[in-house]
């Protein structure tokens, strides 16, 4: 069955909202809120003012997870100062959820990992709103739903274990497909965990081949093209991926060099056949 997708042709922050309750769904509880606070010196990642009414509409906590690499990201000491300077906690109550640790989640019928580790932090939260700055990738070939979810979502630790298939040591020479179906098996854990209770924005802005993660990152290679919403993560990054292909902007060829020389819907395809959602999408225009 095909997967509801809700789309708006534009990238005003005023029109988050408009998407949100087009959806009509209401997360529960206590909401985490994924976002990505940008690594520093990087322009094209989503400033807070951009996300503050849904983030405010669904009473949520930032979340964010230390990363793998060097930079102003890798300590939960850094990132909290990265997030202060960046402006998210002058705005919204934060939480680095690595910061106390790791929690496995198991990942049923992976292909390349059978556990999955994310900040110990997730287990204060009862759902989830994943907010994507969809763009390309240094690795995965595109960043979006998928992405969130897995490297997102995982702890310092855990991003390496998936980069490297299971094995962390490896978390820069893994066989490529192997790290891919990796990121879509540690989505499924992170979905199969929040049962159901999560909802997805994908945000086609500032679409630069590069990473918010990258400090020095090329400036964007085609022209903004909207916003989706579902319910679906395989399905909103397909649709996100499809609407870059029927673009008619010229600066797609450098995004779909990006994405295709990495093998990027390979992650999609690996994700659909775990079961995580469909890439067959209904696009329903707002």
């Amino acid at each position: 069955m095909a997967s509801k997708v809700y789309f708006i042709n534009n990238c005003e922050k005023e029109s988050v909202i408009k998407l949100y309750n087009a959806l009509g769904k209401t997360l529960k509880g206590n909401v985490a809120v994924k976002v990505h606070s940008g690594e520093t010196g990087n322009q094209n990642f989503l400033k807070p003012d951009f996300w503050q009414e849904i983030i405010e509409t669904v009473g949520g906590t930032v979340v964010e997870t230390n990363t793998a690499y060097e930079g102003t990201r890798n300590t939960t000491e850094k990132h909290l100062e990265t997030l202060k300077n960046h402006g998210w906690s002058e705005l919204f109550k934060t939480e680095i959820l690595d910061s106390e640790g790791d929690m496995i989640l198991p990942v049923e019928c992976g292909k390349r990992i059978k556990k999955n580790y994310v900040g110990k932090g997730t287990q204060k939260y009862d759902s989830l709103l994943v907010l994507s700055h969809f763009k390309g990738h240094p690795m995965g070939g595109y960043g979006g739903a998928l992405k969130q979810l897995s490297i997102g979502m995982a702890s310092s630790f855990g991003k390496a274990y998936i980069h490297g298939a299971g094995e962390p040591e490896k978390i820069w020479t893994a066989d490529h497909d192997s790290f891919l179906e990796s990121m879509a098996d540690a989505a499924k854990s992170v979905v199969d965990y929040f049962k159901g209770e999560i909802i997805y924005i994908n945000v086609m802005k500032n679409m630069s081949v590069d990473c918010d993660c990258c400090a020095v990152a090329e400036d964007p290679c085609m022209g903004d093209i909207g916003m989706l919403i579902s319910l679906d993560p395989v399905a909103i990054d397909r649709a996100c991926l499809d609407l870059v292909y029927h673009s008619d902007d010229k600066g797609k060829d450098h995004l779909i060099e990006r994405i295709e020389s990495r093998n990027g819907v390979h992650t999609v395809n690996s994700a659909v056949k775990l079961g995580i959602g469909s890439d067959e999408y209904e696009l329903v225009r707002i």
